[in-house]
């Protein structure tokens, strides 16, 4: 299965909430609050099994996910001790490429995995260009020279209005995130119920 790559503003009304984190689409939903196409705007009964498939790709799409993908951090995630949904979520914010959208150094998700993969990404002064890979408390992630000097890089960094998580430190000057811990529930601001999920794969 291929990455979406079609119209955001038509998946964010799909599934119902603004699943890119971006105003832009928080006002397109304001403005047209009910799924697209032409029987958009009718009141169906949705089943229990439709709940859990739109929160399972709310999550999905949120952090650009292929399915096998995301079915791999779940079973990691039911492997782990302690509440599977929080534990999805925890490694879903660990991606290297969510730590960089998150310390507002990237605009997007997308542009996050793109930086990482090109190669622009240290952690702990190492090349990393996997996007998954799992940040741990203490990892501190910098830029090379070169993407330092990017442009739109010092743009995102100058003008995003961005709250970094308390799990993460960030430096603007240094362009420089320090994992202080891991993150916990309360720290990870998303529209996804994730027990949902759990059922989901539950079955």
């Amino acid at each position: 299965m291929a990455r979406y790559t079609g119209p955001k503003a038509k998946k964010c009304r799909r599934l119902g909430t603004n699943i890119y984190e971006s105003k832009k689409y928080d006002r397109i939903l304001e403005a047209r609050a009910y799924p697209p196409g032409e029987h958009g705007r009718r009141r169906i009964r949705e089943s229990e099994y439709l709940l859990q498939l739109r929160e399972k790709q709310k999550a999905r799409f949120m952090y650009g996910l292929l399915e096998r993908q995301f079915r791999k951090v779940y079973e990691e995630a039911n492997r782990q001790s302690g509440v599977t949904g929080e534990n999805l979520l925890r490694l879903l914010e660990r991606r290297l490429d969510n730590v960089m959208f998150r310390a507002g150094v990237a605009a997007t998700r997308p542009q996050a995995r793109q930086l990482v993969g090109h190669g622009h990404v240290l952690v702990n002064g190492r090349r990393v260009n996997i996007p998954s890979f799992l940040v741990r408390p203490g990892d501190v992630v910098t830029l090379t020279d070169k993407a330092r000097g990017l442009l739109n890089i010092r743009h995102n960094i100058d003008t995003l209005d961005r709250k970094v998580p308390a799990w993460l430190e960030f430096n603007s000057g240094d362009v420089q995130v320090t994992v202080r811990d891991l993150p916990i529930r309360a720290q990870i601001d998303v529209p996804v119920r994730e027990q949902l999920i759990v059922e989901l794969y539950s079955k």
